[in-house]
């Protein structure tokens, strides 16, 4: 019998989290709509990437340039649909503010540590780039399962 693969916690190749709860409520900011909580500081640092990424990005609406969390939101989220743009910014920067604050206080794990790949301790995703997008793929069953359940969770919860 093949032994598992192991993670090391400081690869970059791999984002890892625990399935947990954030401390604030969020309405816009699809890190903290997730309850993937990221465990090492890898993950971490992806994370932070990719929301920059997402609010780097402009979109023009209603004569207004909104970042990419902002144009998200309205596009997909009935509620956020029925307010006024300017709150739907204002809402945004207080939820990203939120959100740094929440991640920047997290108990990580040692970048020197492991873990097999087989677990069912840690959600564990395949980071892979292509072009500009990072893609993260289920690394294990015990994560395709999860990720599959979570995206009907999100679906329900914008229907």
């Amino acid at each position: 019998m093949a032994k598992p693969e192991i993670i090391n916690f400081d690869n970059i190749n791999y984002a890892i989290y625990k399935v947990g709860t954030w401390k604030n409520h969020y309405e816009i900011n699809q890190i903290g709509l997730s309850r993937e909580i990221p465990v090492t500081n890898a993950t971490l640092h992806h994370v932070k990437l990719s929301m920059e990424e997402i609010r780097k990005s402009e979109f023009d609406i209603d004569n207004k340039t909104v970042n990419g969390f902002v144009a998200i939101a309205l596009q997909l989220n009935p509620k956020i649909q029925k307010m006024d743009l300017d709150d739907v910014i204002a809402l945004e920067q207080k939820e990203y503010e939120s959100i740094l604050e929440e991640l920047d206080n997290l108990e990580l794990l040692s970048d020197d540590g492991s873990v097999s790949l087989d677990t069912e301790d840690y959600l564990i995703f395949k980071l892979e780039k292509e072009c500009h997008v990072t893609n993260s793929i289920p690394a294990n069953l015990h994560t395709k399962k999860y990720y599959v359940d979570e995206l009907k969770r999100i679906e329900k919860s914008l229907s």
